[in-house]
């Protein structure tokens, strides 16, 4: 029983680790928050905080995939289901808008996102997952426009899908040289590029995406 309890304790405290550690990287930024100021944060010294983590690239690592479980419920979940592909890509828009609010855990995906290349990093499995994950989704839904003729037909649903992540992660490094950069707007215009005017891509406004980061 203490066992049970003791584990139990440790998966709440790893959750409050980690949704502690998403709110000082959002708003303090990735270099500025130390792995002393979040273990501070918790009320642990730098020690006690990597009791629960191997390492610091596994912390902030864990601390992305923890960003993308409240993506993946606010963007790519209507419930137990994935939204309509449109209502997909609206939600995505919303979600590139939001970045701009939350710099420093922009910072911290691009940062690691180069740092995983080598094999051996702590985060390479995370985003080469996260990679596939994301081709995956949109070329499904890319492919379901095309058969209701809301997709430009000679498009290749599979070779769009590469462009438009490939386009999200420039962006934001471009955004964080240049604020100025208006990161939903150039990814809606890449997607009118290949949307069928009038068609079934039209949705309502979605709904500000406050719990997304």
């Amino acid at each position: 029983m203490t066992r049970r309890g003791s584990y139990a304790k440790g998966v709440l405290k790893r959750e409050e680790i980690l949704l502690t550690a998403l709110d000082v990287i959002a708003r303090h930024g990735y270099r500025r928050a130390s792995v002393r100021d979040l273990a501070e944060a918790v009320g642990l010294s730098q020690a006690g905080l990597l009791h629960y983590f191997d390492s610091k690239e596994e912390l902030f690592t864990s601390v992305l995939r923890k960003r993308d479980e409240v993506n993946l419920a606010t963007v790519f979940r209507d419930g137990d289901e994935l939204p309509d592909p449109a209502q997909l890509l609206e939600n995505y828009v919303e979600l590139i808008r939001h970045r701009s609010e939350v710099p420093g855990l922009v910072q911290l995906h691009a940062a690691l996102a180069a740092e995983s290349a080598d094999p051996s990093h702590p985060s390479h499995e995370y985003f080469a997952q996260r990679l596939v994950f994301l081709r995956d989704t949109f070329t499904g839904a890319f492919t379901a426009l095309q058969a209701r003729g809301a997709f430009a037909p000679g498009v290749d649903a599979a070779a769009f899908a590469v462009t438009l992540v490939a386009l999200v992660d420039g962006l934001q490094v471009q955004w964080m040289h240049d604020p100025g950069i208006d990161m939903p707007g150039q990814l809606e215009h890449l997607l009118a590029l290949v949307m069928v005017p009038g068609s079934e891509r039209a949705t309502p406004p979605a709904e500000p995406l406050a719990e997304a980061l």
